[in-house]
């Protein structure tokens, strides 16, 4: 996944720009965002603050982590069952 030019703070700030009145279109061509980024971050951040949304992105890389871990236990007990039933 491609990271994104703004961080999770500016994002916010932008959001925060539109919920307090600023007009979609307008907000879009100042900070050069397309209409799809800026509806996916407003479904994504929608009613966040900043301290959630470092919670939210801190929950995020501890569950990529823990998938890999998963992921990494899951094939050592494949090649385990692997060269325990060639074995035998």
């Amino acid at each position: 996944m491609r990271k994104s030019r703004f961080s999770t703070e500016q994002i916010i700030a932008i959001l925060q720009e539109h919920a307090a009145g600023a007009a979609p279109a307008e907000l879009m061509r100042r900070h050069n965002v397309s209409r799809q980024t800026f509806y996916a971050w407003k479904k994504r951040y929608g009613d966040l603050q900043v301290s959630d949304a470092k919670r939210l992105k801190a929950l995020e890389d501890e569950n990529a982590r823990l998938k890999r871990l998963v992921a990494d236990q899951a094939l050592n007990l494949q090649i385990l069952k692997d060269v325990l039933g060639k074995g035998s």
